[in-house]
C-alpha cells in the first residue's frame, strides 16, 4: 500500500520535548484493538488498551547520553553481542561501556546473541555447552539483565544457523536454564520465505512452547504489509516481538529485496508500524526500533531516528508523536510470567545495584552485524 509523506515539522525544539519528558511521558503507546477501526480514543468504559512497550536496537552507547532520547522517557533498549564476546578484551571493553550508560540511564537491555566477530570464526557455533559457559560468564558479569533473545535473524542464510534449528534450540533450552525468571525470546526472525517453516522446526526441536519470539519484519513494514507478522503469530504461540524494525531510509549493502527509502518513507513505516502492524494482536508487546543515529553519511544500512548530521528526521517526530498521544492511558494489567518454569516471576524493568566494570568508551565497532535484508 502506498503512502502519502506525512507533513512535519522539524527540527523539535529540545524545550518541547523536555516538557513532554517532565509531563511524565510512559514509553508504552497504547494500541487500538484490532477492528476497532484505527481510533485512538480511550473510552472509559473499555477494557484495557493493548499495551506496546518501545525501545530502542543501535550499538551506540552515545545514545543514552543524548537529551532527545531522554526526553522520550524510553525505558528499553537492544544490543547484539557475539556469542564469544567474553573471550575478547576489546569486546568486553566496549559492552560494558554500553552497559555502564544503559543502566545510568534507567534502561533494561535486551541482548541479543549473534555470530562470533572473531576474524575467520563467523561460521564457528558452539556446542549447547560451551555457550552455556559464555552465557554464565555474560550473566555473572550484568546479573541486572533479564532480557535475552537466543539468535540474531536466525533464519537469515548468512547465519551459520540457517540451517542448525535444532542446535539453535538447543541453545533456547541452556538459556531458560541458566536464566530463571528472565525472559527469553526463542529466536529473531527475519520475514523472510523460510521463516514459517524455521519456526514450525524450532518449536518440534524445542520440546517446550516459547512464551516469546523475536521478529524483524523490515520487509513487511516498508512495503506496507502485514503478512509476515501474521503468519508468525499463525505459528507461534506467546508474545510477539518486534526487536528490529524500522523505516529505511537508505541502504548501500547490494541487497536483492527491493522497497522504498527516504526519509519520508520511514516516517511513513514508522506510522504503519504502531497504527497496523502493532495493533494486529495483544500478543505484540514491544516494538523495538532501529536504529537512534546514523553513523556516516555512508552506512550500508540506515533506517535511524536521528541523522549523521545529528538533526532528527520525519520518523523521530512521528514516534514523538505516538508517545505523547498515549501519555494518558491507564496502567495495563500485570505482564504473563516469565518464559521458564511456572515458579518464576516475572522480571523488573528496574535493575539491582552491581558493580559493573568500567572502561574507556571507544568507537564503535567495525565488526558490528548489519541488519535488516
Amino acid at each position: 500500500m502506498t503512502r502519502r509523506p506525512i507533513s512535519l515539522a522539524l527540527p523539535i525544539s529540545l524545550a518541547v520535548l523536555a516538557a513532554i519528558f517532565t509531563a511524565g511521558l510512559l514509553a508504552a503507546v497504547a494500541l487500538p484493538r484490532p477492528g476497532g477501526g484505527g481510533s485512538r480514543a480511550h473510552r472509559s468504559d473499555a477494557p484495557y488498551p493493548h499495551v506496546v512497550l518501545v525501545g530502542i536496537g543501535d550499538q551506540k552507547p552515545a545514545m543514552f547520553s543524548d537529551p532527545r532520547f531522554a526526553a522520550l522517557g524510553l525505558r528499553h533498549a537492544r544490543l547484539t553481542v557475539a556469542w564469544d564476546a567474553m573471550d575478547s578484551r576489546r569486546q568486553r571493553a566496549r559492552l560494558d561501556v554500553w552497559m555502564r550508560h544503559a543502566r545510568a540511564a534507567h534502561v533494561a537491555p535486551l541482548v541479543t546473541f549473534d555470530h562470533s566477530w572473531r576474524r575467520g570464526h563467523h561460521r564457528q557455533l558452539p556446542s549447547p555447552g560451551r555457550f552455556g559457559h559464555e552465557f554464565r560468564m555474560l550473566r555473572s558479569r550484568y546479573p541486572w539483565v533479564r532480557d535475552y533473545s537466543t539468535w540474531n535473524e536466525a533464519n537469515l542464510c548468512g547465519e551459520p544457523t540457517c540451517h542448525r534449528v535444532a542446535l539453535v534450540a538447543a541453545y533456547y533450552r541452556t538459556l531458560r536454564h541458566n536464566c530463571p525468571g528472565c525472559h527469553v525470546l526463542a529466536a529473531e526472525l527475519l520475514d523472510l520465505p523460510n521463516m514459517v517453516s524455521w519456526a514450525r522446526q524450532f518449536r518440534r526441536a524445542a520440546r517446550v512452547d516459547p512464551h516469546f519470539w523475536g521478529l524483524h519484519n523490515y520487509i513487511g513494514a516498508n512495503r506496507f504489509s502485514d503478512a509476515s507478522t501474521r503468519a508468525l503469530l499463525r505459528v507461534t504461540h506467546g508474545q510477539l516481538w518486534f526487536t528490529e524494525t524500522g523505516g529505511l531510509v537508505v541502504r548501500r549493502n547490494r541487497s536483492k529485496v527491493h522497497f522504498r527509502q527516504s526519509a519520508a518513507h520511514a516516517a511513513n513505516v514508522t506510522r504503519y508500524l504502531f497504527h497496523s502492524l502493532a495493533t494486529l494482536s495483544p500478543r505484540i508487546t514491544r516494538v523495538y526500533l532501529y536504529e537512534w543515529n546514523a553513523l556516516t553519511s555512508r552506512d550500508s544500512w540506515d533506517s535511524a531516528l536521528i541523522g549523521a548530521d545529528r538533526r532528527p528526521r520525519p520518523a523521530y517526530a512521528v514516534l514523538v508523536h505516538e508517545l505523547d498521544a498515549f501519555r494518558h492511558i491507564p496502567a495495563p494489567p500485570p505482564s504473563a510470567p516469565s518464559d521458564t518454569t511456572a515458579s518464576d516471576t516475572t522480571p523488573s524493568d528496574t535493575a539491582p545495584t552491581d558493580t559493573t566494570p568500567t572502561a574507556p568508551s571507544p568507537a564503535a565497532s567495525a565488526s558490528t552485524p548489519a541488519p535488516g535484508p
